[in-house]
C-alpha cells in the first residue's frame, strides 16, 4: 500500500524535546514501513525516518522561532499544499495537521484519514461536522462526544514504543510533573498540593512567553529547595524521573484529548494521579495503574494512598494497551476497510488481506459498532 503521512511542522519528526502528535506520528510511520508499507513522510527536512522523506521546510517552526500565527499558518498552508498536490502517488493520505488541512482534505479525490490529535472548541465544532470526504479518527471516545455528527471511523488510542523505558519498583519521595507550564495543564495546582503534603516536587516542563506572567503569579512563588522547576528535558532524562517518581501528577483543567505522558509515566511503572477529565477515565485504570480524582482533597488523598498501586502492572498495562505496534495495526486494517469502500480499481495484496481477515473482521467490530 502507498501511504502519505502529513505530520505537523511546528517540531521535527521525532520531536527533539516536546512534541506530542510527532512523536506519535514518527512511531506509527516506522511501525508502518515494518509491515512491508511504502510510505511517505511529509515534515521537516531535519526529520529522521525509514520512510521516503519530503521536507517542506528545514526545521522546525518552534526551532525557526517562529510564534505569530500569521507565518506559523503560510507555512502550513505551504505544507499542505505541497503534500496533497502529490495525491496521485498515494492510495490513502493519512493527515495529522488539523484543521488548516481540512479544506484540502475534503475536496481531494483519494481518502483522507485524518486523526484529531487537539480537542474541539466552540468556533470549530460546526466546520468539522460540516465535512464528509475525510474519514476522521479520535484519539479517545471522550475526544469525539463534543460532535456527534463527526464523520468519525474509528478511536485509535496513541501507541509508542515504550519497553525499553526504563523501570524502578522502589522509587523515591518525589512527585513529578511533566509536559508544559500552563493554566489548563494545572501546574499551578500540581505546586499547591506538594506544599500542601509538603512533599518534594519536581517540574519537568517547558515555559512559553504566553505563559510567563501566569508561572510569575501561579507557580513561582512555590518554588523552594524540595518544588523545583528543572525546565524541559529530554526523553532519556524525563523517563529517568517518571521511573523514579514516587507517583506522576495531572492535574489537568481541560477535557485532554489524550496525554502521552501518562501512558510514559505508567510504562515505567510510576502510577498517574489525575483529574476525571476528557480522556482521562479511558487511560488510568483506577485504582490500579493510579487515581482517577474529581479535586484537589481526593488528589491528597490519592498520593498518601499511592504505596497500594503495584508498580510492575502500571507498566504492563501501558505496553499492553498503549503499544506502537497495536496502533499501526489498527490503522493499517482501518485502511484496507476504508479502501475496500471507496476506490473501486484499488488492488491490494488480497494474499496479505486474506491472511489478516480476522483481525480486520474483528476490527470493523470494534470501530464500526
Amino acid at each position: 500500500m502507498k501511504i502519505a503521512q502529513i505530520a505537523p511542522i511546528v517540531e521535527r519528526v521525532p520531536p527533539k524535546k516536546y512534541g506530542g502528535t510527532e512523536r506519535v506520528v514518527h512511531v506509527l510511520t516506522e511501525e508502518l514501513v515494518k509491515l512491508g508499507h511504502e510510505v511517505t513522510l511529509f515534515a521537516t527536512a531535519d526529520s529522521i525516518t525509514s520512510a521516503k522523506l519530503v521536507g517542506t521546510v528545514d526545521k522546525g517552526l518552534r526551532e525557526k522561532n517562529i510564534t505569530d500565527s500569521y507565518t506559523k499558518n503560510g507555512y502550513t498552508l505551504s505544507h499542505v499544499g505541497k503534500a496533497y498536490d502529490r495525491y496521485k502517488e498515494f492510495d490513502i493520505i493519512h493527515d495529522h495537521v488539523g484543521a488548516l488541512s481540512l479544506p484540502t482534505a475534503n475536496i481531494c479525490p483519494k481518502p483522507v484519514i485524518s486523526t484529531l490529535h487537539g480537542a474541539f472548541f466552540d468556533h470549530n465544532k460546526k466546520l468539522y461536522e460540516s465535512l464528509n470526504n475525510p474519514y476522521f479518527v479520535t484519539i479517545s471516545d471522550a475526544q469525539g462526544e463534543p460532535v456527534p455528527d463527526l464523520h468519525k471511523v474509528a478511536t485509535v488510542y496513541n501507541g509508542l514504543n515504550m519497553s525499553h523505558y526504563p523501570f524502578e519498583d522502589e522509587p523515591e519521595d518525589y512527585l513529578l510533573y511533566v509536559g508544559r507550564i500552563a493554566p489548563i495543564k494545572g501546574t499551578h495546582l500540581a505546586v499547591q498540593i506538594a506544599h500542601e503534603l509538603g512533599l518534594p516536587l519536581i517540574i519537568a516542563a517547558k515555559l512559553e512567553e504566553e505563559n510567563k506572567e501566569y508561572f510569575d503569579k501561579e507557580v513561582k512563588p512555590y518554588l523552594s529547595s524540595t518544588i523545583r522547576w528543572v525546565g524541559e528535558v529530554d526523553e532519556e532524562e524525563r523517563n529517568r524521573l517518571m521511573s523514579k517518581a514516587k507517583c506522576f501528577l495531572h492535574p489537568a483543567t481541560w477535557e485532554e484529548p489524550f496525554g502521552l505522558t501518562l501512558i510514559e509515566a505508567m510504562a515505567c511503572g510510576c502510577p498517574v494521579v489525575a483529574f476525571s477529565k476528557g480522556s482521562i477515565p479511558e487511560i488510568i485504570e483506577d485504582k490500579k495503574t493510579g487515581f482517577v480524582v474529581k479535586d484537589l482533597k481526593e488528589m491528597a488523598t490519592a498520593i498518601l494512598s499511592i504505596e497500594q498501586i503495584d508498580r510492575w502492572y502500571c507498566r504492563e498495562y501501558a505496553l499492553t494497551k498503549f503499544n506502537a505496534q497495536k496502533m499501526a495495526e489498527q490503522y493499517e486494517s482501518l485502511y484496507y476497510l476504508i479502501l475496500g469502500q471507496t476506490v473501486k480499481d484499488f488492488e491490494p495484496d488480497y494474499d496479505y488481506v486474506q491472511s489478516i481477515r480476522p483481525r480486520l473482521s474483528a476490527y470493523r467490530e470494534l470501530m464500526f459498532t
